[in-house]
C-alpha cells in the first residue's frame, strides 16, 4: 500500500507541476521569451532571468482573460509586468518589440527622455530576478503576450 501512495504523490506532483507550467507555451516560446530577455540584459551587464512557473501561470490566467477583448490592460498585480500584442505574436518578437524602448532610455542622465521606455526598464531592470509569461489568441486574430517580473520595476530606484 505505501508503493502506491507514493506513486500516488509522484504522479499528483508531476501533474502539478505541468499545471503550473502553461501547457499553452512551447519549450520554443519559453526559450525565446528568456533569450531576448537575458540578450537585452547582458548589454547592461545584468545578471539573466530565471524562468518561474508561478509568474508564468499568472500570466497566462490574465492572457486568457483577455482573449474576448485583447485589451492592452494591465491585470494591477502583484508584479512588474510587459504586454504586447501582434498577428502571430511569440515570446521571442515581444520581448524584442519591448527592447526596442531602448532608444528611449539616456543613460548618461538616468531616466527615460520620453515616458516610452517603461517596458525596456521592466525588461532590463537589475533587481529583477525572476520572469513567467503567456499567450492566448484573442478572438480578434491577434496574440496576446503578457510577461510577469519579480521583483518589479521601481521608477524610484535605479532602474538597471
Amino acid at each position: 500500500m505505501a508503493f502506491n501512495i507514493k506513486l500516488l504523490l509522484a504522479i499528483c506532483s508531476v501533474a502539478l507541476f505541468f499545471t503550473l507550467v502553461s501547457a499553452d507555451l512551447s519549450k520554443e516560446d519559453i526559450d525565446g521569451f528568456v533569450e531576448e530577455h537575458n540578450k537585452a540584459r547582458a548589454q547592461v551587464g545584468n545578471r539573466p532571468l530565471k524562468w518561474n512557473a508561478t509568474l508564468a501561470k499568472y500570466a497566462q490566467d490574465y492572457a486568457d482573460k483577455r482573449v474576448d477583448d485583447c485589451a492592452m490592460e494591465h491585470s494591477m498585480g502583484p508584479y512588474g509586468e510587459n504586454l504586447a500584442s501582434g498577428e502571430g505574436m511569440s515570446g521571442a518578437a515581444a520581448a524584442k518589440y519591448w527592447v526596442t524602448e531602448k532608444e528611449f532610455y539616456d543613460y548618461d542622465l538616468n531616466k527615460c527622455v520620453r515616458d516610452e521606455c517603461g517596458h525596456y526598464l521592466g525588461v532590463i531592470w537589475g533587481k529583477t530576478t525572476e520572469v513567467g509569461c503567456g499567450i492566448s489568441k484573442c478572438k480578434n486574430g491577434l496574440n496576446y503576450v503578457i510577461c510577469n517580473y519579480d521583483p518589479a520595476y521601481n521608477e524610484e530606484d535605479h532602474p538597471y
